[in-house]
């Protein structure tokens, strides 16, 4: 038997050039200005920019359903009309300006997009009946396993919503110029579905499509981004002392040998549903934070910054009613902002393929130092990382990590050796640039 068994190209999904370096942010329109409107977005675009992002992420813009809503202004991942702007926020033309500045300011803008389940009170529900999952009695199914009971979900087997939910996509792209979706829970919708729509929307335009979902077969011919939920998850373990640093090399052990490189996975600290329901990046990270957002940064994935977080991020944001963030100049910002700007100086810092996988470099102290290279012939960053409460004293191994570095902030410079020793705070992370 004749066999030649020739490798295959699996992912199809091409990386814009302009996301080389890109990093997200999520806005809360909600929340994000006293006004709680698209205007209030608008005027903020500037600073968002100034901190380094390149996507503007919108949660839903939608009208929220009434029946069944939670709180005063429930939920905005209850969709009443996939095809109309929620007047809590503004008007078409309102929506249409804030896209328009954003793009005069380079950003790219994507909006949540919400295909699992509509609002009880959505048309759809009454128009098409059939395009609903039913229970066991044959009504009309919240998610059975969580208390979503203002949403009812869809049947991804009718080949009618289907369709509507790509025109739907499409009407968005072509009638305000948006550059991409971000979806929610999409691992819950077929992924087939996503294959197709993604390849009608390319055929308008290239979008930008993130995946709130953690599935590298995502990437295949539909998404650019997923979240990187197991990456947070393990943070948020080392940060509290519940799980071994060797938890946190098994994840990018996982990351380079599973998924494609072309890949990006979103790496973050906190987002809508962290700071609703798990606490605020302070609650969550305590004195690990700095560390665990400068891994977000310069670590493989593309860093996201949720609303408020430049801000300190004090508080729980309100998931249904109004509760506008506390903005205010904090160090947390200024961190974000320099270390933004290292990423974007050095090809190694790259996303995906644009920049360098990390190469981990043992120490003397593995059970509480990560220690990593990312290099080119031209460049490296080596990266330390304090992951414990305690000070320390390390060394390093392997030639890798030797030569002459400057510290990324100041003018401090060093020359690593095998003989080198490095005096570590708790917590505390160091940036050395070759």
């Amino acid at each position: 038997m004749d066999i030649n068994p020739q490798p295959q190209q699996r992912y199809k999904v091409m990386q814009p050039e302009w996301s080389s370096h890109a990093v997200i942010y999520q806005v809360n329109t909600r929340q994000f200005s006293k006004e709680g409107n698209f205007e209030g977005v608008r005027k903020g675009l500037a600073h968002i920019k100034s901190l380094g992002a390149d996507i503007v992420w919108l949660m839903p813009i939608h009208p929220i359903g009434e029946q069944n809503r939670k709180g005063e202004l429930g939920s905005p991942y209850a969709v009443k009309d996939y095809l109309g702007i929620n007047p809590e926020f503004g008007s078409e033309q309102d929506f249409r300006a804030l896209v328009d500045e954003a793009h005069r300011l380079s950003l790219k803008v994507i909006i949540d997009w919400v295909p699992n389940h509509s609002a009880w009170d959505n048309p759809l529900a009454s128009e098409h009946p059939e395009w609903y999952a039913k229970d066991y009695k044959g009504d009309f199914r919240p998610s059975p396993w969580w208390d979503w009971s203002d949403i009812i979900e869809f049947d991804f087997e009718q080949i009618g919503l289907r369709k509507y939910m790509i025109n739907a996509l499409c009407y968005w792209v072509e009638k305000f110029d948006i550059d991409g979706f971000r979806c929610d829970v999409a691992g819950y919708v077929p992924n087939d579905f996503w294959q197709q729509a993604v390849s009608t929307l390319n055929a308008i335009r290239p979008v930008f499509m993130l995946a709130e979902w953690e599935n590298r077969d995502l990437h295949e011919h539909a998404f650019n981004m997923t979240y990187a939920w197991s990456w947070n998850e393990t943070l948020h373990e080392l940060a509290h002392g519940r799980c071994s640093l060797d938890r946190l090399r098994k994840y990018y052990s996982w990351n380079e040998r599973s998924w494609p490189q072309s890949a990006y996975r979103m790496t973050f600290v906190s987002n809508h549903d962290k700071n609703a329901w798990d606490g605020t990046q302070h609650e969550q990270f305590g004195e690990a934070l700095d560390a665990c957002i400068a891994l977000s940064v310069i670590g493989e994935g593309m860093p996201l910054i949720h609303n408020g977080q430049e801000a300190g991020e004090n508080k729980r944001l309100a998931f249904f009613e109004r509760d506008p963030i506390e903005w205010q100049d904090h160090e947390t910002g200024d961190l974000y902002r320099e270390l933004v700007a290292l990423k974007k100086s050095k090809s190694v810092l790259g996303n995906g393929e644009f920049g360098a996988r990390m190469t981990q470099v043992p120490n003397s102290k593995m059970d509480k130092v990560f220690s990593f290279v990312r290099h080119n012939e031209h460049e490296k960053v080596f990266v330390i990382i304090n992951f414990s409460q305690e000070a320390v004293n390390v060394t390093f191994e392997e030639p890798l990590f030797e030569g002459e570095y400057c510290y990324w902030k100041g003018s401090a410079t060093c020359k690593f050796s095998s003989q080198t020793t490095l005096e570590l705070g708790p917590w505390q992370f160091d940036i050395w640039v070759a």
